[in-house]
């Protein structure tokens, strides 16, 4: 079998077209006209008032969590069972992360976990919609009302899910999105922080600028950060964004072939865990029954040229989290035994079907 990747770009549209264009006008750092155009159509497909665009995901985060002026001696609740980005975000602005495990049926943030850690101290939720699944919204919304906490949805892994018909990134009082080479749309690196609150979309351009007044040039009037996207991605992403549609088609046919061929299995497969809920599919994932056979099948496929990951350790688990010692029953559960399968567009019935069938075998 030709090796397949678990994942590659799809760049089959307006990309070299649009990157040419900078090179010939030469503006090709964070001036230009695609920067505003990819800005422009971002917010339009999510159905959000307003977008900044930045130089990655990560730094997307840390852009949010300095626009809610979230600092020393705050707390930001945030689920284990995420990447780690999320969590040392809150770490740069001086927070304290607060970790929740996961619900065992969505993989997603647990809201009776999170109403259990808020304290005096508690400033912010942050959910994250893992591997294209929405959180529990409703939920999280009342919780964040009647306490008087923001709101931060980190949908790096969600673009185009949608919890009762509306797009992740709208329910918050803050959101982020990432495109990594790897990522449902990319710009190689970028990101987007998308918000319906104009104080706070003026913020985070203030602050992602160098903290740059104004109204006057070369006047810093906060300590900022150079988190600017370059025109250059701004134009891919404005080629991505255009092509969004397919994406999503293509990528939910590979979960729909996958979720066929193990249908008879063994294999629990990450679905939807209800109609009210689009899975968007970032990655296409598969428990096994431990720890023990992820790693024997992991490197199975290996062999037979087939690339997968585990699912994301609980971040309390890593050293640098792991001071206070804690369990997270659900989210250590899942860490251990989770796959990411090859989930990309180009990936052809056949191919999926050879990965279900070499994964079958090896369970039974």
């Amino acid at each position: 079998m030709k090796r397949i990747p678990i994942y590659q770009p799809s760049l089959n549209g307006n990309e070299k077209k649009y990157v040419n264009e900078c090179l010939d006008s030469t503006w090709i750092s964070s001036k230009g006209k695609f920067v505003n155009k990819f800005e422009n159509a971002f917010a339009d497909y999510v159905g959000v008032k307003n977008a900044t665009s930045v130089s990655n995901g990560t730094v997307a985060i840390h852009l949010a969590l300095l626009a809610l002026g979230i600092g020393e001696d705050d707390e930001v609740i945030v689920p284990t069972l995420t990447y780690i980005a999320s969590v040392n975000s809150i770490v740069y602005t001086g927070a304290k992360p607060v970790f929740v495990d996961s619900l065992n049926e969505s993989w997603q943030i647990d809201p009776e976990d999170v109403l259990k850690k808020i304290t005096p101290k508690t400033k912010a939720i942050m959910a994250v919609h893992l591997y294209g699944h929405p959180c529990d919204m409703d939920s999280l919304v009342k919780i964040c009302k009647e306490n008087n906490l923001f709101l931060i949805e980190d949908c790096a892994e969600a673009i185009g899910t949608l919890y009762k018909g509306k797009h992740v990134g709208t329910f918050g009082d803050i959101a982020t999105f990432s495109f990594f080479g790897n990522k449902t749309i990319t710009t190689g690196e970028g990101g987007m922080v998308v918000t319906n609150d104009e104080t706070l979309h003026d913020r985070s351009e203030h602050f992602k600028g160098q903290g740059l007044a104004k109204h006057r040039q070369y006047w810093h009037d906060v300590i900022g950060y150079n988190y600017r996207m370059t025109n250059i991605c701004a134009a891919i992403g404005l080629a991505q964004i255009e092509q969004i549609e397919n994406v999503l088609k293509e990528k939910k046919r590979v979960a729909d072939n996958y979720r066929l061929h193990f249908k008879n299995s063994s294999v629990i497969f990450h679905e939807p865990i209800s109609n009210d809920v689009y899975h968007s599919y970032w990655m296409c994932s598969i428990l096994t029954d431990n720890a023990k056979q992820r790693e024997e099948l992991r490197e199975y496929l290996e062999k037979s040229g087939i690339e997968t990951r585990p699912l994301f350790y609980p971040v309390h688990t890593m050293p640098m989290y792991s001071s206070r010692y804690e369990r997270h029953p659900v989210a250590e559960n899942l860490g251990w035994r989770g796959i990411n399968l090859p989930s990309y567009p180009g990936l052809t019935n056949n191919q999926i079907k050879e990965i279900a069938n070499l994964i079958n075998n090896f369970i039974k």
